[in-house]
């Protein structure tokens, strides 16, 4: 896995010893000997990891890690704190200036390779989320709000076999307001797992016996656990499990005996990446809807019910419906077009209300509506257009400070024949369509055999 690799240090023969086994591991490597040095280069760079010494002269890591965070540019760069503090306390500093992870000097390869492995796979994953996200706000979408920074509310399965280490994991996270649940076996967990959804999972390596790597390597198989935060509990000697871990997709690990300040930022550290990739899924999600949704009725939009359209043909036929509002051009030169959006949405309800849930009913464009209808005939399309006729002629459409104004409209209707294109099935409902306001409007029309014969001439109304 390739990728940018950016080595802050203030002492030359750091860089280079690390630049050397990065380049080894065929990494792009660049390398800042300051912390201003650092934030100018992953300004201009846009590395995908910093490994970042905490004991540099002048600006110390701590602040630099606090200032990419800060700098939207580069706060989604994953951040790795190098150094030869022990104390328990720089390691949490480190963690709540926003530093993905913290290592000791002198640096054990292994882990590092682990580690950034496991944060590539991350990043790789926000940042395709990103990046839609942003193409949907340049598109015009409003993003989703940003999720709190608290943690408070959020759901943490523990799954440990040690009842003590239970009792305490649960002591420290409920402080924070997170909801602990606790499993003391694979099988409960997996039953927890499937019934509930959690924001984190801690996982003690030594559950079962040896079965922690295994529950871990199934919670990245299952669907509906596979995005799921997991938080390593290892005793110092499972160092080559924990290794394993991270490369079966584990994101974090805490060593025993747990300390209860790096546990809470760790876990934050967390559940805050989990509801912000949550945030940009829905922001794509909703994007997504949008795409295919007509912004004025909130009916399915032409886009959407052209591929419709096409898979039914392909999978076997379809009957088409297509609704033009009677006279519409006269009710916007009347009453204004403020009058004319709210027919239209007050139409595209009645015409949903009176199909069947397998129907789908779409603004075609204008003042024109279509019903695509799955496995239909002729018999059962014609009688369902008339009760959609009949839902707008049987009620006026009540208008602010307005008299009611009635509204009908005409529709076509075509039934696709073996072989039939999605422009033949149009082609035909259309003329149907216009022999029906021909007839004098507000009536259904269906599609005749000399209907087919225009379209296959070109003599069919598009």
């Amino acid at each position: 896995m390739s990728a940018r690799i950016l080595v802050v240090d203030d002492i030359a023969a750091n860089l280079r010893l690390l630049e050397a086994r990065l380049n080894a591991e065929y990494y792009e490597v660049a390398l800042a000997a300051s912390g201003p040095e650092a934030l100018a280069k992953a300004a201009e760079w846009a590395p995908d990891v910093i490994l970042l010494d905490v004991m540099m002269p002048g600006m110390d890591g701590y602040e630099v890690c606090r200032r990419l965070k800060a700098n939207p540019l580069t706060s989604s760069i994953a951040v790795v704190m190098i150094t030869a503090l022990v104390d328990p306390a720089e390691r949490v500093r480190g963690l709540e200036a926003g530093a993905d992870d913290f290592l000791s000097k002198p640096v054990d390869h292994p882990t590092l390779f682990a580690r950034l492995r496991a944060l590539l796979r991350m990043k790789q994953v926000l940042d395709a989320f990103r990046l839609r996200a942003e193409t949907a706000r340049d598109l015009g979408f409003a993003p989703e709000p940003q999720p709190s920074n608290s943690v408070a509310g959020a759901e943490a399965l523990v799954v440990t076999e040690d009842i003590n280490e239970a009792e305490l994991l649960s002591s420290v996270l409920s402080g924070d307001g997170v909801q602990v649940h606790l499993a003391a076996d694979s099988a409960t967990a997996w039953t927890m797992l499937a019934e509930s959804n959690f924001d984190l999972a801690l996982l003690s390596l030594s559950l079962d016996g040896v079965g922690g790597l295994r529950f871990a390597s199934r919670l990245r198989a299952q669907a509906h656990t596979r995005d799921l935060p997991v938080l390593l509990i290892a005793d110092e000697d499972q160092r080559p499990m924990i290794l394993r871990g991270f490369d079966l997709g584990a994101n974090d690990h805490v060593q025993r005996p747990v300390d209860p300040n790096e546990l809470r930022a760790r876990v934050r550290n967390q559940i805050r990446r989990k509801r912000y990739q949550e945030r940009l899924r829905a922001e794509l999600d909703r994007s997504l809807e949008m795409a295919v949704t007509d912004g004025l009725t909130g009916l399915r939009n032409r886009r959407y019910i052209t591929s419709h359209l096409e898979g039914l043909l392909r999978a076997g036929g379809a009957a088409l419906l297509m609704v033009d509002v009677d006279r519409f051009k006269a009710v916007n030169d009347t009453h204004g077009h403020a009058a004319g959006d709210e027919v239209l949405r007050e139409v595209a309800q009645r015409l949903k209300h009176h199909l069947r849930a397998m129907d789908v009913v779409a603004r075609f464009g204008g003042e024109e509506f279509v019903v695509a209808m799955a496995a239909a005939d002729a018999a059962e399309a014609m009688q369902v257009a008339e009760r959609l006729r009949e839902s707008l002629v049987e009620t006026p459409v009540e208008l602010d400070r307005m008299a009611p104004l009635f509204i009908t409209a005409s529709i076509g209707v075509a039934v696709s024949r073996p072989g039939d294109t999605l422009n033949d099935l149009t082609s035909a409902a259309d003329a149907a369509l216009y022999r029906a306001k021909a007839k004098g409007r507000n009536r259904v029309e269906l599609a005749e055999p000399e209907d087919w014969q225009a379209r296959s001439t070109g003599t069919a109304t598009v």
